[in-house]
């Protein structure tokens, strides 16, 4: 899913948000059909026999690459669309949080209908396990219609005077050497002019007028083409030169990998907590994961919501493009009123980073050991954390680095995750392979394969320091030399 973003994000800004949803929507459709009949063929390669005639197991490899695609493209496409259309307002943070928040309720509302609606009945009547034969079809045909209102109801009001506004600061910041290209251009708007007519034929001279109309439309619109593509590659080498974004980016590697890591792997961190249950003997009642699944929906979606709420109302106030100029002239921002209360949004993604960072330090001291009816302290404050990093931090790449080139900027940064949960997976399931072979329960007949404080003691004080060292980059970026408060840049 993440893999694709830089792409996707590339695409959104220089052919529009409509595209992107379309073709969302389209592979969606393709991916979750395909998945529900692979599924219902069942796969050849498992060795089941009445599943010998069935469909490759590539079947549904392809088919779940169709839906990761399809949601990168989709998300990018509603988060970019918000950014550029409201992210010069004064609710930009609300604007932004919203589609995230979205994206993480959406499987919540989509599992009930699977659980309550499309189950499979039993012989008796009662109801069964969810139908993934009927869910899959559902999520098809619900998210290619999604897609398609998409392509008819996304779209960046007033690009073309957005585009022009960044050139024009650009210019005066003294980025564009090449400025003159566009004052050659100028003459493509005469191009096609009628100075007069001497013919007496009405409907020639028409007809030369509409092609000359024509033709300056035409050099009009090329003229604007030419203006994007050059403003979005000058952005996107202004972002990409700029020593304070690999720093956000590093950071956000470092704090959104334990965040992935841990709702991977939740279930077994569960069963870590207590003794194992070997059959014919009484276990004690255990929390499930399914619990603190929702837990965690819940509060990442509350934090998401809130972090956009509140930065709006306290964050200090950025002047339309004031951001591109003053991170090369290190212009000071407007004074504010002495009565307004201001807090830098950097400040909310460090108090919610460190609150992450606690959840992780109150599992690794071993707090909840054998008391699972504590562990929604954990998985609350991480989901808060998560959550609430998730939906500031594309804020601060829009105030910071202007929203003209906003999916390609943010695409370039959420490709971390997928690089951090594939670090934290691996050491995660290491310490707890290794834990595993000392106890020696891999070899008996118990419901854990580990149990213990040694199974993730380790990794979750790891995942902490990894926090707290994303959050002395960002103070870096924030108030070091060359940092986003030396220039000036109101964030």
């Amino acid at each position: 899913m993440y893999l694709p973003v830089p792409v996707f994000g590339y695409l959104c800004d220089r052919v529009g948000p409509a595209p992107l949803s379309l073709f969302a929507g389209v592979v969606f459709g393709l991916g979750y059909t395909l998945a529900a009949f692979t599924y219902r063929s069942g796969a050849a390669e498992v060795g089941i026999p009445e599943a010998e005639d069935g469909w490759p197991f590539a079947c549904m490899v392809v088919a779940f690459v169709f839906i990761g695609m399809g949601t990168a493209s989709m998300y990018l496409s509603a988060v970019t669309t918000c950014a550029k259309n409201f992210g010069r307002g004064k609710h930009k943070g609300l604007a932004l949080a919203a589609p995230i928040a979205a994206f993480g309720l959406s499987g919540m509302w989509q599992s009930q209908i699977g659980s309550r609606v499309l189950y499979e009945r039993l012989p008796e009547g009662e109801k069964g396990d969810v139908d993934p034969f009927m869910y899959f079809l559902f999520l098809a045909v619900t998210l290619l219609a999604a897609g398609l209102l998409g392509s008819v109801g996304l779209k960046v009001v007033g690009e073309d005077e957005l585009i022009d506004d960044a050139l024009e600061t650009l210019e005066a910041s003294g980025l564009l050497q090449d400025s003159a290209f566009f004052r050659g251009s100028e003459a493509a708007r005469d191009y096609g002019s009628i100075n007069g007519h001497d013919s007496s034929d009405d409907t020639a001279s028409t007809r030369r007028l509409a092609a000359a109309a024509k033709a300056r439309e035409a050099a009009r619109e090329a003229l604007e083409a030419r203006k994007k593509t050059f403003l979005l590659n000058e952005e996107t080498r202004i972002f990409l030169t700029d020593p304070t974004m690999w720093l956000l980016a590093l950071g956000f590697f470092l704090v959104t990998g334990p965040g992935e890591a841990f709702v991977n792997n939740m279930g077994t961190i569960i069963g870590t907590l207590y003794p194992p249950i070997v059959p014919g003997v009484q276990g004690e009642s255990q929390t499930t994961a399914a619990t603190h699944v929702s837990i965690v929906a819940v509060t990442s979606t509350v934090a998401r919501l809130l972090t956009g709420t509140v930065t709006d109302l306290v964050a200090p106030v950025t002047r339309p493009h004031e951001n591109m100029a003053a991170s090369i002239s290190s212009l000071r921002p407007p004074s504010l009123g002495p009565s307004r209360l201001t807090i830098s949004r950097i400040a909310v993604l460090l108090f919610f980073s460190l609150l992450m960072s606690a959840g992780q330090v109150a599992l690794a001291s071993g707090f909840m050991q054998e008391h699972g009816e504590r562990f929604w302290i954990v998985s609350g404050a991480i989901g808060a954390g998560y959550g609430a990093i998730f939906s500031i931090t594309p804020i601060i790449i829009s105030v910071i680095w202007g929203v003209e080139n906003f999916g390609t900027n943010f695409g370039i940064i959420a490709l971390t995750p997928a690089l951090g949960a594939t670090v934290w997976g691996i050491v995660y399931s290491s310490v707890y392979q290794w834990a595993a072979s000392r106890e020696g329960l891999e070899d008996k007949d118990t419901d854990v394969l580990c149990y213990g404080r040694e199974c993730y003691e380790t990794t979750f004080w790891a995942m902490a320091g990894s926090v707290w060292l994303a959050c002395l980059l960002w103070a870096w970026a924030w108030k070091g030399p060359g940092g986003w408060v030396q220039r000036g840049i109101a964030v």
